[in-house]
């Protein structure tokens, strides 16, 4: 196919030597196969702001930092200059979200660099060279489902291990290969730490991936990962060999609990010292 516009620089750099065709387009950006001397890779081509139809950006850049200090200043001002750095700042975002997942163990797919808003990256395929299909178009056993289900809790967990949270993670943004499932598109993805949404987000993708897998077990709608996963890193007991349960119990309730038993213990002594009167009493009589 006729090379786009976007990806042209990197053919003549030498990154790509051929686009053989498009793969899908997103809210936020276009993906194509291409071909990098004899390997077969993707290129996602991210669409301009204008054109990007992602909703609510501001609230997934909270607690981004720009280590530029002369960026950060254009980006707060919102200059032309400025709205140029935001955008390569969400670009590059992604391809920094991914260098960090690998290192902490997460399956995603493998980066080459973001090459002016172009990210070249691994296509993620089966063992017979097709293009691994999404989540969302896979059918399992439930015994597939606990076990593909519990491996996504796990990469969430190391995720947050790492101060990442995907923010947009459903059966949309997971890829499913003989190995099992790939985490895809990061560029929404927020600061643990620094996002003052960060727990609702990841209570979203959590019930997301939970309500997918639960309609082939149903055992798993019970769950309680995402209040567990919060609690344990909130509390700094977080950790990669932490083993989840699913099991949370509200720390409230339990405390409501103790206060129960306390006022029956009170009501008991006080009780307990009544009789003794009445008996005293009677004894004096």
């Amino acid at each position: 196919m006729k090379t786009p516009k976007r990806i042209q620089p990197l053919v003549e750099d030498g990154l790509v030597d051929e686009v053989i065709g498009q793969l899908m387009s997103g809210k936020e950006a276009t993906v194509y196969i291409v071909r990098s001397g004899s390997d077969i890779r993707c290129a996602k081509v991210y669409k301009e702001a204008a054109k990007r139809s992602f909703k609510q950006a501001v609230k997934y850049q909270e607690g981004r930092k720009v280590r530029n200090s002369r960026r950060a200043r254009a980006i707060e001002k919102g200059s032309k200059f400025g709205r140029k750095q935001q955008e390569d700042t969400w670009q590059n975002h992604e391809v920094d979200a991914l260098y960090r997942l690998a290192a902490a163990g997460v399956r995603v797919p493998e980066a080459y660099g973001c090459f002016d808003g172009v990210l070249l990256m691994e296509l993620i395929t089966d063992d017979q060279g097709h293009v691994a299909p999404r989540l969302n178009d896979v059918t399992m056993t439930a015994e597939q489902a606990l076990e593909d289900h519990a491996t996504l809790m796990h990469y969430v967990k190391l995720m947050l291990i790492a101060g990442v949270v995907h923010g947009d993670l459903s059966e949309f943004n997971v890829l499913v290969d003989d190995y099992g499932p790939v985490i895809i598109d990061l560029p929404q993805a927020v600061d643990a730490s620094a996002n003052n949404n960060a727990e609702s987000m990841l209570t979203r993708d959590v019930n997301n991936m939970t309500t997918y897998y639960g309609q082939y077990a149903p055992e798993i709608l019970k769950s309680q990962f995402a209040s567990e996963i919060w609690e344990l890193y909130k509390n700094g007991d977080l950790h990669p060999e932490t083993e989840l349960t699913g099991y949370f119990k509200d720390q409230e309730e339990a405390a409501d609990v103790d206060s129960v038993l306390l006022e029956i213990k009170a009501a008991f002594a006080e009780e307990q010292e009544r009789l003794e009167r009445i008996s005293e009493a009677q004894e004096i009589h």
